[in-house]
C-alpha cells in the first residue's frame, strides 16, 4: 500500500523525509493523502491516485504515521462498506495493510484535483472536465480481478 502524503500531512504524522515512488502496479492500492482544515477542524481527503474516488477523515487527532494508517484503512472501510464496495476492500485494501508505504505526491495534476475537489485527473471529453470517481474506482478493481 502506498500513501502519498502532501507536505502538510508528512509534517504532521513525522512521516520523515519522503521519497518518490512510481505508481503502484496493482492502483487499487495506491493512494493520495491531502490535509485540509474547515471551520478550524482539520480533516483529511483520502483519494486512490487512478481513479480519484476518495473519502475523508477526521485529522485533528492523528499526529503519527501509525495512526494515520489505521484511521486511513478504518475510513477506507468504512466508506467503500457504504458504497457496496466492501469486498473490494477486504480483497485488496486490507491484505495490504501490512505493507505500507509513504511517498511524495504523484504530481500536480492528482494534487490539483484534491485541493479542488474538480476531479480533473481523471476526466474524458465525454465528462466535459468532471470524471466520476466510483465509476472509475469501480473499474480498476474488474480490470485487478479479470487479470
Amino acid at each position: 500500500m502506498i500513501f502519498r502524503l502532501s507536505h502538510k500531512i508528512s509534517t504532521k504524522i513525522k512521516a520523515g523525509k519522503l521519497k518518490e515512488l512510481p505508481l503502484e502496479e496493482n492502483l487499487i492500492v495506491d493512494w493520495s493523502a491531502h490535509l485540509f482544515v474547515v471551520d478550524h477542524t482539520q480533516y483529511i481527503i483520502l483519494s486512490n491516485t487512478a481513479s480519484m474516488y476518495s473519502c475523508v477523515m477526521y485529522g485533528d487527532d492523528i499526529n503519527h504515521n501509525s495512526q494515520f494508517s489505521q484511521r486511513a484503512f478504518s475510513t477506507m472501510r468504512e466508506f467503500m462498506e457504504e458504497d457496496g464496495l466492501l469486498s473490494t476492500c477486504e480483497e485488496f485494501i486490507i491484505p495490504s495493510s501490512g505493507t505500507v508505504s509513504f511517498a511524495k505526491a504523484l504530481n500536480r495534476k492528482v494534487t490539483g484535483s484534491m485541493n479542488e475537489l474538480l476531479l480533473s485527473a481523471i476526466a474524458t471529453k465525454e465528462d466535459r472536465g468532471y470524471g466520476r470517481p466510483k465509476v472509475a474506482f469501480r473499474k480498476l478493481v474488474d480490470q485487478k480481478r479479470n487479470d
